[in-house]
């Protein structure tokens, strides 16, 4: 399991592959009936693309922020999640920079968070009352709860994310006292 987590973490053609298998799956499961499977083929592949390209221009910015190549960013990132702290003096100067971009991101994130969140919410709510209008609750009540859990699971990722870049940050600083 830990040889595929690395796989999908360093590999953009494994997380391609990976991304193609769920839109496939969504597609799939939310098309009409009368529908040729070569059209969800077709419309996966769209939906892979866009969120591929989205990743990649996201890694170059990152990249160019931090001052490193995209390809070794899974690496550092990966030595966030497990707090390791880089010995190489050159490497975690970029770790610096790379924890110090990903806090910036998420400040500025968090501040359209409570927006993202309360129309989340308001959808929610919005799914019920159009249940209880039409008299067919499954689907609305099911809809409701899988925004609401998305909207917990948001939550938790953020916060866990900023744990990790915040331990991160303060183990670079006791890490370049000792040294100094």
């Amino acid at each position: 399991m830990s040889a595929l987590k690395r796989r999908l973490d360093s590999s953009l053609t494994a997380q391609a592959v990976l991304a193609f298998l769920m839109a496939l799956a969504i597609t799939a499961l939310f098309s009409r009936p009368d529908e040729h499977p070569a059209s969800w083929l077709l419309r996966s592949a769209l939906y892979t693309a866009v969120g591929i390209a989205f990743m990649v221009v996201q890694r170059r910015r990152i990249g160019r922020a931090t001052g490193t190549d995209p390809r070794r960013l899974a690496d550092l990132n990966r030595k966030i999640r497990h707090r390791e702290v880089p010995s190489d003096p050159e490497e975690r100067a970029v770790m610096r920079r790379l924890v110090a971009e990903h806090l910036r991101r998420m400040e500025r994130g968090g501040r359209w968070l409570p927006y993202t969140l309360g129309l989340m919410g308001l959808l929610a709510v919005a799914l019920l009352v159009l249940g209880a209008v039409t008299g067919s609750l499954s689907l609305p009540v099911f809809s409701a709860v899988l925004l609401i859990g998305i909207c917990c699971w948001t939550l938790w990722m953020r916060r866990r994310s900023l744990d990790r870049c915040r331990h991160m940050q303060a183990a670079l600083r006791e890490q370049d006292e000792r040294v100094s």
